[in-house]
């Protein structure tokens, strides 16, 4: 039997192929399904299943294309609703891979239609899990992003409950050498305490992962529905889109219209400029948000903006805009784009510049706008003073920044600030808007 992770940084998301004798399953996969085409061909196997654990939020899968290209079967639970050519797989369902058994097991929590998968070698060995988001190295999911959307909907604390029995009574009774296969690591935005590890074992888990430890029902809920991360825009569009099924990844991505940099783009659609941030600085459109690329790109991207706005993209050259059309269609956003382009002639607003040694000398002759989430302004505001706003609730509460001093923004690295600054510039035009950029990082070791 041969398992193989596929692991998507930018999402922290993992998805798996598993192969038994020239026959793979796909489990969780990505939108591009090119990388398991390649696996099956690498391994001289045919891709007969695609197994989702549950529709999820923070990323489109390929699950119907490769339906549709390879006519493997896509398995998931019948709570799902799903649209889609499938079969059911639900507790006590098998999947016979040559020797080998997947069973399934509903673990409801994260969502109502949750499952798990647990192989069996061809020994009746209980040998690996592939979890979902279920269970992770270090926690389980969060349970408060079905409330609206799906097929079934629950509120957070009803699916804390079902969570605390999903894993008491399925998942920490199997065997303590069983492998633990997570679809998330850290970084993702489906959890709040993910180790960095993107393995375990179930004995492992029972160790060292705080929401398996002995404590009542009570507890547990508290402590799940406690403190968890955002919610971007396009988790509930994405839950929709994966229970129907997305359109084939390449189609839709080379059906992005791509502009020449002379093309006048229409008035009052945002526009996400993500060159690197000297450029931006140096010359864009006016209301054009700095979003650069890199690591979260397509997460901040859904943070910001809604699954029904468009906007134009604009990037450095052609290879970016490609790299950054692909980045949008991981989370669904690519047929948000009005045109994508190199940077447009008219570029020509330039970004305040600030005199740092003046705003260390007089801080509060400036009102200082912190966009960091809020677990991490919790640990401690860097400046006393400051107005701690986070990035994706920014565009909605523009107007409780004061205008009667210059602006400084900051997050805890600069991304966030580069973006953050050229939203409130486009809007507050009657005072500078600075970017306290990488600065901060300096500024918060010493007041650490």
């Amino acid at each position: 039997m041969i398992v193989h992770q596929f692991y998507d940084k930018g999402l922290a998301h993992a998805s798996y192929a598993v192969i038994r004798t020239g026959k793979m399953i796909v489990i969780d996969p990505a939108r591009n399904p090119q990388p398991y085409y390649d696996f099956a061909t690498q391994h001289d196997a045919d891709i007969v299943g695609v197994i989702e654990t549950h529709p999820h939020a923070d990323f489109v899968s390929s699950h119907l294309e490769i339906h549709e290209t390879t006519n493997a079967i896509i398995y998931c639970s019948r709570l799902t609703g799903a649209t889609y050519p499938h079969e059911t797989f639900d507790d006590g369902d098998t999947i016979q891979l040559n020797d080998i058994k997947l069973k399934a097991i509903n673990t409801p929590g994260h969502s109502p239609d949750s499952i798990c998968i647990l192989v069996e070698d061809e020994n009746g060995n209980e040998k690996a899990i592939f979890t979902g988001d279920t269970l992770f190295v270090g926690d389980v999911g969060r349970p408060d992003l079905r409330e609206n959307v799906g097929n079934i909907t629950a509120k957070k604390e009803e699916l804390a409950k079902q969570m605390y029995h999903s894993t008491r009574h399925k998942l920490m009774t199997l065997p303590k050498n069983v492998v633990v296969y997570p679809a998330h690591g850290p970084g993702s935005l489906c959890g709040k305490n993910m180790s960095p590890d993107l393995e375990s074992t179930i004995g492992r888990e029972l160790r060292e992962n705080y929401a398996l430890q002995i404590m009542d029902e009570f507890t547990f809920v508290k402590n799940l529905t406690t403190d968890q991360p955002f919610v971007p825009h396009y988790f509930g569009y994405d839950v929709d889109l994966n229970k129907t099924g997305a359109q084939a990844f390449k189609q839709s991505v080379d059906a992005v219209v791509r502009f020449k940099s002379e093309t006048p783009l229409e008035k009052d659609i945002t526009i996400i400029d993500a060159r690197p941030k000297q450029q931006f600085r140096n010359g864009h459109l006016h209301g054009a948000i700095n979003l650069q690329d890199g690591d979260k790109f397509e997460t901040w991207l859904g943070s910001l903006l809604k699954p029904d706005e468009p906007f134009y993209l604009i990037a450095e050259n052609q290879d970016a805009i490609n790299t950054l059309i692909k980045k949008a269609a991981k989370i669904g956003y690519e047929t948000n784009i009005k045109a994508a382009l190199v940077t447009p002639l008219g570029a020509t607003e330039i970004s305040a510049n600030l005199d740092l040694d003046k705003f260390r000398a007089n801080p509060d002759d400036y009102h200082i706008i912190d966009v960091r989430n809020v677990s991490e302004v919790n640990e401690g505001l860097v400046f006393k003073n400051a107005i701690a706003i986070p990035l994706p609730e920014l565009r909605g509460r523009l107007n409780e920044i004061p205008v009667d001093k210059p602006i400084v923004v900051h997050c805890a690295a600069g991304y966030r600030s580069a973006a953050a600054s050229s939203i409130i510039a486009a809007k507050i035009q009657q005072t500078p808007v600075f970017d306290l950029g990488e600065a901060v990082v300096a500024m918060m070791a010493v007041n650490s």
